[in-house]
């Protein structure tokens, strides 16, 4: 963890070049794990030097949530926490257990419930492919059903790279782990538009997709799954499959 010290630092720099800045993103996997007490200090103190800033949004993990009370959260709600990206990754518990999440379903549903409560603003990632070959179909309709019980403001949607030294990179090696093939992912993306019962942001459009959507849901959802039906009916999953082997990262 940065010392305090260091977190002034930066922020004396953001003061010495956007002294007026309204919102800022506190960077270094998830700000969000410190407790409530660290992170008051760190809100108050980003006010001692960006009087107007209004929003201070981090990464967040569904187990950072668990040891916070609803009225810290609100008290931090209060003091400018606002904008939690959490990567749930999937909202079936088949997947999250394969993926070592350490939360099931029922876990993203009451944490981020108290985060509703809270009038606290979260974010969701989904990744395609991340449950296996075969199984995309009912990681998407189980995920949809779970994120539609709670309010993501955005979905962003990443599909599953495997990189060495990696968990599932290693079980892929010993064949306990067979990825999805690339249009299975993109009818995994389908199913999972189609099932979505929100009125949410979904950006599929990160490097990792070999498809770039994005979308306003429902109003777009027939347009964006007709563009994805499109691409899987003209496309060859060789191609598909030689776009991800010459993906060296997700910058």
């Amino acid at each position: 963890m940065s010392p305090i010290e260091e977190f002034e630092e930066d922020l004396e720099e953001i003061k010495s070049c956007q002294p007026y800045a309204r919102r800022i993103f506190w960077t270094g996997a998830n700000p969000f794990a410190m407790s409530y007490e660290n992170l008051k200090l760190r809100a108050l103190t980003v006010r001692d030097y960006l009087i107007k800033c209004r929003t201070m949004a981090m990464f967040a993990s569904i187990r950072d949530i668990k040891d916070k009370e609803v009225w810290q959260l609100k008290k931090l709600r209060a003091m400018g926490i606002n904008g939690l990206t959490i990567g749930t990754e999937s909202g079936y518990d088949d997947t999250l257990a394969l993926s070592g999440k350490g939360y099931t379903a029922d876990d993203i549903l009451e944490q981020c419930r108290k985060l509703d409560e809270a009038g606290i603003e979260y974010y969701f990632v989904y990744m395609t492919g991340l449950a296996g070959k075969g199984k995309g179909y009912w990681n998407a309709v189980n995920s949809a059903k779970l994120f539609s019980r709670l309010n993501p403001y955005f979905i962003s949607v990443d599909s599953l790279m495997l990189f060495p030294d990696t968990e599932l990179h290693r079980m892929e090696q010993k064949g306990q782990f067979t990825p999805a093939g690339e249009k299975e992912r993109l009818e995994e993306l389908q199913v999972f538009i189609k099932n979505l019962q929100i009125r949410t942001h979904l950006f599929a459009n990160s490097s990792s997709n070999f498809y770039p959507v994005a979308a306003y849901l429902p109003k777009e959802r027939d347009v964006v799954v007709s563009e994805l039906q499109h691409v899987i009916d003209t496309v060859s999953e060789e191609e598909m499959e030689e776009y991800r082997r010459n993906l060296k990262s997700l910058g």
